[in-house]
């Protein structure tokens, strides 16, 4: 029953499997039609709506619901508008049921009203104030609810429709129950009047926890105003509240709710904010403000932010240094440790194939005894490879260019000797051209690059040895390592060893 002159909309019920609904005003046996401009009662879907209402409104009015089985449900209802009286803020009959839950009264109806937002309540049509009524959204909580708060209570609330702003009410009854006193809420962070520092256009979080009783309660909230509005409603697009529920030890039961603020502004250091933690018996309160970090704090944070930054910046460099320059011993000492060996079957023979110069000049005498003395006794007897040396792998007889090609095919890697009378000759051998081709070309055999004397600028190599110069370097031989030629250990040998393929398992 609405009060002469106020909004009132009604909703037809829904069951699944409806389709349409009509509204027929009994009285005249007339269908009402959906929204027009210059109507002041209309049908929206499920709603029938008095946009305001009048005395001439009253009577009855039935919706008929068509489902998809081709039958038909009907839901009537009375409207009874009722007028002004001094002093009387809701009609002498009440239909909505009578409200006895532990201090917490629903404002009736105002389902039906989307978007609407609750001006005042009232008590005997007395407004309601005082630290014991707390308002939250359509609901409104007495705390220690006795006899005398039973009566009529009223909630007044604002409908907006296509601009167009209504008032409207809504009464029911409140009848106090007797009830077990709990023991009041406890906000256990933050503390009354705590004073937070921040910092202007940062993101902020405070956090609310209270302690609300033992096991879940039937009736409980805490949440955070600002300025005496609900945080949700001072501003929708900065502040977000999070909240969480969980039990403790002996079944204590706390809520946690967090206000998220996207960014601090000026106008936060003069507000407010009001944490309120409430229960169906009682509601406690706390207040915190915000203030500006001062100018020192800022400087130590920003000093230890880049201190913090430049140490790890340092240790990253010092990281990178130190892979780079420990890398193969690193790598060779997890082989020695692990002995981690290749069981893949690929069908290879040989570890590595070697290629160096053959003319035999006084120059190439040390590269000729490298090759035939002091790898195969550092690489194969030291360290277990298996090398195609020419010249002591090809045999005699066998077609010169057909068994190379066979044997760097059934190598997992390929070694070339850089030394001036590899850079000086006008064509490169065989062995070198396959080489190149199996490494550029088809990218199937890792090349290990040994420059066995200084070359310099690299600018008289041909351009396919360049290319894999500047791709991957090459392993140096210096004087010193000729004074210890056999020891696998020294900084040459690690690096040689380092590129070479795991040894195959034993079988």
């Amino acid at each position: 029953d609405p009060m002469e002159g106020e909004a009132l909309v009604i909703k037809c019920p829904k069951w699944s499997s409806s389709v349409k609904v009509t509204w027929y005003h009994m009285d005249t046996n007339k269908i009402i039609p959906a929204e027009e401009d210059l109507s002041l009662i209309f049908s929206l879907e499920l709603f029938l709506l008095f946009l305001p209402t009048s005395r001439e409104d009253s009577g009855n009015y039935t919706c008929v619901t068509h489902l998809s089985t081709n039958r038909t449900k009907s839901f009537n209802v009375s409207v009874q508008v009722h007028s002004y009286k001094q002093g009387v803020c809701f009609p002498s009959q009440i239909r909505y049921p009578n409200d006895t839950k532990r201090g917490k009264i629903v404002c009736p109806t105002i389902d039906n009203y989307k978007n609407a937002t609750i001006v005042q309540w009232y008590k005997d049509c007395k407004p309601l104030q005082g630290q014991r009524y707390f308002k939250q959204e359509k609901y409104i909580y007495i705390e220690n609810p006795t006899r005398e708060d039973d009566g009529y209570y009223t909630c007044q609330f604002i409908y907006t429709h296509k601009g167009n702003v209504f008032n409207a009410s809504a009464t029911r009854i409140f009848i106090s129950e007797a009830k077990h006193s709990p023991l009041p809420p406890q906000i256990l962070f933050p503390k009354n009047k705590e004073v937070i520092e921040v910092e202007l256009g940062a993101a902020l979080s405070l956090k609310c926890q209270a302690l609300l009783g033992i096991k879940k309660q039937p009736m409980s909230a805490v949440i955070w105003d600002v300025n005496n509005i609900p945080a949700k409603r001072y501003n929708f697009t900065r502040f977000h509240e999070e909240t969480q529920f969980f039990e403790g030890h002996a079944q204590a039961y706390y809520e946690e709710t967090t206000l998220n603020i996207t960014e601090v502004k000026t106008e936060d250091l003069q507000s407010n904010f009001t944490c309120i933690a409430l229960n169906a018996m009682h509601n406690t309160r706390v207040t915190v403000t915000l203030q500006l970090k001062t100018q020192f704090e800022m400087v130590l944070c920003n000093v230890l932010l880049i201190a913090g930054s430049l140490v790890l910046l340092a240790a990253i460099a010092v990281s990178v240094i130190l892979h780079q320059s420990f890398r193969a011993d690193i790598v060779l000492l997890y082989r020695e440790i692990f002995q981690p060996y290749s069981v893949k079957d690929d069908g290879k023979i040989y570890d590595a194939y070697v290629i160096y110069p053959k003319n035999h000049t006084n120059e190439a005498n040390f590269v000729e005894y490298f090759v035939y003395q002091i790898m195969p006794d550092i690489l194969e007897n030291k360290c277990g490879y298996k090398l195609c040396i020419y010249g002591r792998d090809i045999y005699p007889g066998e077609d010169t260019a057909s068994a190379i090609e066979k044997r760097m095919q059934r190598s997992r890697r390929l070694i070339i000797l850089l030394t001036h009378q590899l850079i000086n000759c006008k064509e490169p051998t065989y062995d070198q051209h396959i080489a190149l081709y199996n490494a550029l070309i088809q990218n199937d055999t890792k090349v290990i690059l040994l420059e066995m004397e200084r070359i310099g600028t690299y600018g008289k190599l041909q351009e396919s040895l360049r290319f894999l110069i500047k791709q991957q370097g090459t392993i140096k031989w210096k004087e010193q390592h000729t004074a210890h030629p056999q020891s696998p250990n020294s900084k040459f040998w690690k690096h040689v060893r380092y590129h070479m393929p795991l040894t195959l398992k034993p079988s």
